[in-house]
């Protein structure tokens, strides 16, 4: 017997005038921002709030690197899920797997690798044990 999928984080956005250009189309690189927002609020749902973490530890994450496919336009007043599957844990990283929804149509697929690092120095350090085991468990 084999253990379910594990479903991965949701988090709905609305597209705003703001983000779209000229054609009314959401501008390239705000798709980066919800990104970065679904992944803020995914660990905030496993308790683990940024904020929280840097005053605790010394430590924040840090986009370390993002490969990025742009298949169909989002539009003003679009309704978008934005989704974060991790897919890779280690000591000091992690990557996950974010997509881009709206209704049952992938707009955009990201993998997202993520760095801990230390807030004085700027190196790698390693995950708190806790924070840890949740991304292992989740991954």
């Amino acid at each position: 017997m084999t253990a379910p999928p594990k479903q991965p984080f949701r988090w709905p956005v609305r597209v705003y005038y703001e983000d779209t250009d000229a054609a009314g189309i959401v501008y390239y690189a705000n798709y980066l921002k919800y990104l970065e927002r679904a992944r803020t609020e995914w660990l905030a749902a496993m308790g683990f709030a940024l904020a929280e973490l840097e005053l605790q530890h010394a430590a924040v994450f840090v986009v370390h690197r993002v490969e990025i496919d742009y298949r169909r336009p989002a539009r003003l007043g679009d309704a978008l899920t934005i989704t974060v599957a991790p897919v890779e844990v280690g000591r000091s990283r992690v990557v996950v797997l974010q997509d881009v929804h709206q209704e049952e149509t992938v707009l955009t697929n990201a993998r997202v690798t993520l760095a801990y690092v230390a807030r004085d120095t700027w190196l790698p350090t390693r995950m708190p044990a806790p924070l840890l085991s949740c991304l292992e468990n989740a991954a």
